[in-house]
């Protein structure tokens, strides 16, 4: 079964029957004026939630307390506002934050703030990655279901069958989309190698 476009999908369950990348998700929630940051996962439970007739909005950017100006670092500044980077200036911030002395940011805050800029967040403050940092709060929790094309491509390459394409990576490009665009499960198998083979050709 090939698969439909959002709108003329009924429910959660119909769906989840597809794969769909984090960009497709992104367009979804932003076409429907939803919350369209997040991880991959996040982004899923807005869509559930707007299949269950609740609607996840965005949300507002926090009022900054006065005398934040760019020029002086503050919890209430945002990632994008400040021009967040990972250099010494922001290092010393965080390193008055929490009394480290050698402060070191960690890799949840580094695919944080790639999320945060990748998104356009502009709510997002520092003191929003502080708590990340103490894992008080997740912004872009690391999503296995990533690693599907992943795990197939390594399976389709492992399989002595597909020897006889010369473009191995190719012809699981074109496997994996007959795959993705489809209710079937996210995985390589001989069986879907027989069965679709004319079609990667």
């Amino acid at each position: 079964m090939e698969r439909p476009d959002f709108d003329s999908i009924k429910s959660f369950e119909e769906f989840s029957k597809y794969y769909w990348y984090r960009d497709e998700l992104i367009k979804i929630c932003r076409a429907h004026g939803l919350k369209c940051v997040g991880s991959k996962i996040e982004l899923n439970e807005v869509v559930r939630a707007y299949f269950s007739g609740e609607n996840i909005l965005p949300e507002k950017k926090p009022a900054r307390k006065k005398g934040c100006a760019t020029e002086k670092l503050c919890p209430e500044l945002g990632i994008i506002e400040c021009g967040f980077t990972f250099g010494n200036r922001f290092r010393e911030f965080f390193s008055e934050q929490t009394g480290e002395a050698h402060f070191k940011f960690n890799v949840d805050m580094v695919a944080t703030v790639k999320a945060v800029k990748e998104n356009g967040d502009e709510s997002f403050t520092l003191g929003d990655l502080l708590d990340v940092y103490y894992g008080k709060k997740v912004y872009a929790k690391y999503d296995r279901s990533a690693l599907q094309w992943n795990r197939f491509v390594k399976d389709f390459c492992a399989d002595d069958a597909t020897k006889v394409f010369g473009e191995r990576l190719k012809a699981a490009a074109a496997l994996w989309k007959i795959v993705r665009e489809s209710d079937m499960e996210k995985v390589y198998s001989r069986e879907l190698l027989e069965k679709y083979r004319d079609s990667i050709f």
